[in-house]
């Protein structure tokens, strides 16, 4: 489980170092600071069996192609229980990544990254700047299950604001989606 929020928008990202399920994209070991571009980076915690992030993939494919075109760097972590989550093994997400994953997919095996960033669920996401400081953490938009029900574009528009150097308007919301899945 999580102690206290973990980081909120101004402060400084946790550095990481994790295996990549997707080598094609980073290399097998991938570090934070290795990811951020000119621009900075967003970090998804996200895993294969929810149907938040299942239901958001293509928007989310989508959010990497635009972070990258404007010098940001994307990846993902999963940090969920394997045991007990199956679906989300090493070998099931090295099955994903090849399924067209523009981005570093990343396991979190003794989930000390999800701890230290305070991720409470999939999708969650932190845009960070070019100095390692969180600008916005939160969903990706009002409707992670359909897209054709989204009223809002949160993450869209923050990624507007920073590249433009405006203030991110909306720095914080609660994502939308299921629970990180803890070890026991």
């Amino acid at each position: 489980m999580t102690e206290g929020k973990g980081i909120e928008p101004g402060d400084k990202a946790p550095n990481f170092m994790l295996k990549n399920a997707n080598p094609s994209i980073s290399g097998d070991i991938v570090s934070f600071s290795e990811s951020i571009m000119e621009n900075g980076l967003i970090v998804m915690f996200t895993c294969n069996h929810c149907p938040y992030v299942v239901g958001s993939e293509s928007r989310i494919e989508a959010m990497s192609l635009k972070a990258q075109s404007n010098n940001i760097g994307f990846i993902g972590i999963n940090s969920n229980d394997p045991i007990n989550y199956t679906t989300d093994s090493w070998e099931n997400m090295v099955k994903r990544a090849k399924s067209g994953m523009s981005y570093a997919y990343l396991v979190d095996e003794n989930q000390e990254i999800a701890q230290n960033y305070g991720a409470e669920r999939t999708p969650e996401f932190y845009l960070i700047n070019s100095s390692g400081i969180v600008v916005y953490r939160g969903r990706l938009d009002d409707s992670p299950r359909d897209p054709s029900h989204a009223k809002t574009s949160d993450l869209s528009d923050a990624i507007d604001e920073l590249i433009a150097g405006q203030p991110i308007s909306q720095a914080r919301n609660d994502s939308i989606g299921c629970s990180v899945k803890w070890k026991n």
